[in-house]
C-alpha cells in the first residue's frame, strides 16, 4: 500500500517541487532557480548598454525608495580596472559581490603579466563565479545581469552576464524591468557607426521611453569608456 502512495505522489509532483533545490533538474529538464533569478533581474531597475565606434556607454536608472535618501550613496556603475566598467539590474547587494570579485580577479591578472586583464578575459572569470553558484549546494543564483564595457587593444567590448552564468557579446541592449521596449528602441536606433556622443544621446532617450515620472540627472547614472581608454561615471553636471 505504501508503496503505491509513494508512486502515486511521484508522478503528482511538478514543476514546482523542484523549485526548493537549486541543483537538481527538473523532469523537464529546468533549473527552476535559475529562471527565478531571471524573474529577480526582470524586477530591477533597467539598464543598458550602447557601444559606438569611438567607446562604450552605460546606462541606469537610480531609484530612489525616498527622496530623504542621500543619492549620491547610491552608485550602481562601477568601475572594475581603469578601462573597464559595469552596471547590473536586480539585486544591488548581490552585484557587489560580484565587483569585489571582478576587481581581484582583474587586480590578480596584472600582478603576473604586468598588463590589464582583456574584457573578454574578465567577463569569462566573473561568468564563471555566476556559473559556480548554480551548480553548488548551499548557495542560491546571483539575483543579477550585469552589463559590462571594455575598451582595450582589441577594440571595445559590450558583455551581458545572466545568473546562468551565459554571456554574450552585443552591440547594444538592455536588462532590467523595461529590457524589452528599450531592446526594440535599441534596434530601431542603433547603427554600426554611432559616435560616443550620440551613443549617449540614445542611451538617455531608451531610459526616457518607459521612465516613471521626469528624468533628471540624479535618477539616472551613466559611464563612459572613450577613445583614452579610461572608464568613468558622469558627474550629474555633465
Amino acid at each position: 500500500g505504501n508503496l503505491w502512495v509513494c508512486l502515486v505522489r511521484r508522478s503528482a509532483m511538478g514543476e514546482s517541487d523542484y523549485s526548493f533545490s537549486l541543483t537538481t533538474f527538473s523532469p523537464s529538464g529546468k533549473l527552476v532557480q535559475i529562471e527565478y533569478a531571471l524573474n529577480a533581474v526582470s524586477a530591477g531597475a533597467t539598464s543598458l548598454g550602447i557601444k559606438a565606434k569611438n567607446g562604450i556607454v552605460l546606462a541606469t536608472e537610480k531609484r530612489m525608495p525616498s527622496t530623504l535618501m542621500d543619492e549620491s550613496t547610491l552608485k550602481k556603475v562601477s568601475l572594475i580596472t581603469e578601462n573597464i566598467g559595469m552596471v547590473y539590474s536586480g539585486m544591488g547587494p548581490d552585484s557587489r559581490v560580484l565587483v569585489k570579485k571582478a576587481r581581484k580577479q582583474a587586480q590578480a591578472y596584472f600582478r603576473v603579466y604586468k598588463d590589464l586583464i582583456p574584457t573578454a578575459q574578465l567577463v569569462r572569470e566573473i561568468a564563471s563565479v555566476m556559473q559556480e553558484f548554480t551548480q553548488s549546494g548551499g548557495v542560491r543564483p546571483f539575483g543579477v545581469s550585469l552589463l559590462v564595457a571594455g575598451f582595450d587593444e582589441d577594440g571595445t567590448h559590450l558583455y551581458q552576464v545572466d545568473p546562468s552564468g551565459s554571456y554574450f557579446a552585443w552591440k547594444a541592449t538592455a536588462i532590467g524591468k523595461n529590457m524589452v521596449n528599450a531592446k526594440t528602441f535599441l534596434e530601431k536606433r542603433y547603427s554600426d557607426d554611432i559616435e560616443l556622443e550620440d551613443a549617449i544621446h540614445t542611451a538617455i532617450l531608451t531610459l526616457k521611453e518607459g521612465f516613471e515620472g521626469q528624468v533628471t540627472e540624479s535618477n539616472i547614472e551613466i559611464g563612459i569608456v572613450g577613445e583614452d581608454q579610461k572608464f568613468r561615471s558622469l558627474s550629474p553636471a555633465e
